[in-house]
């Protein structure tokens, strides 16, 4: 049955994501990220407790929010990344390669590779999430640039692939095409 070996891998690759995922979601922002409301070890002096500490003084530092323009260009820079990965797989395909990540039933089922693609868009933007919530902003942000240029590195490697035709090609079109 063909579907059974899409299940067995799918099935491995959603395990996978759940791990990952775990390790992201249960992590504390270090101690050097968190500002400290007092240092318990400094000895108390009597005349610290007269003065009032002034928060204007040394505001603690504002982290970004999620959706800001910096996270809004990264998270469409992968979406179109992503475009360009069906693209470049759908072209060399074309000319006659094959594709050894993925298995052929959803790679030649353009709604499911289209969904994959959409699936790992949002995957990238909701562990981009996680570590904007558990306080890592530069890993945050090193996430999506990451995701961006292993996948540019794939579609520029997709386009870059010679064309496999043979002589006898068995394409429905091969004499259109002039492959015959």
């Amino acid at each position: 049955m063909p579907w059974a070996r899409v299940i067995k891998s799918s099935c491995a690759s959603i395990v996978t994501a759940f791990i990952i995922l775990a390790c992201f979601a249960f992590v504390l922002p270090t101690k050097a990220q968190c500002v400290p409301e007092h240092d318990s070890s400094a000895p108390h002096r009597e005349s610290d407790a007269a003065t009032p500490v002034s928060s204007a003084t040394n505001p603690p530092p504002m982290p970004h929010r999620f959706w800001d323009r910096t996270n809004l260009a990264l998270f469409s820079g992968i979406a179109v990344t992503r475009a360009f990965d069906y693209a470049s797989t759908r072209n060399f395909q074309a000319r006659g390669r094959q594709e050894i990540l993925l298995p052929s039933d959803v790679v030649n089922n353009s709604a499911a590779f289209a969904s994959l693609e959409a699936a790992g868009t949002m995957t990238s933007i909701g562990i981009s999430y996680l570590l904007h919530r558990t306080g890592h902003h530069t890993l945050e942000r090193w996430m999506s640039i990451g995701h961006i240029g292993v996948t540019a590195f794939g579609d520029i490697r997709n386009y870059s692939l010679e064309t496999r035709h043979t002589a006898s090609s068995s394409h429905p079109r091969g004499d259109f095409l002039g492959y015959r």
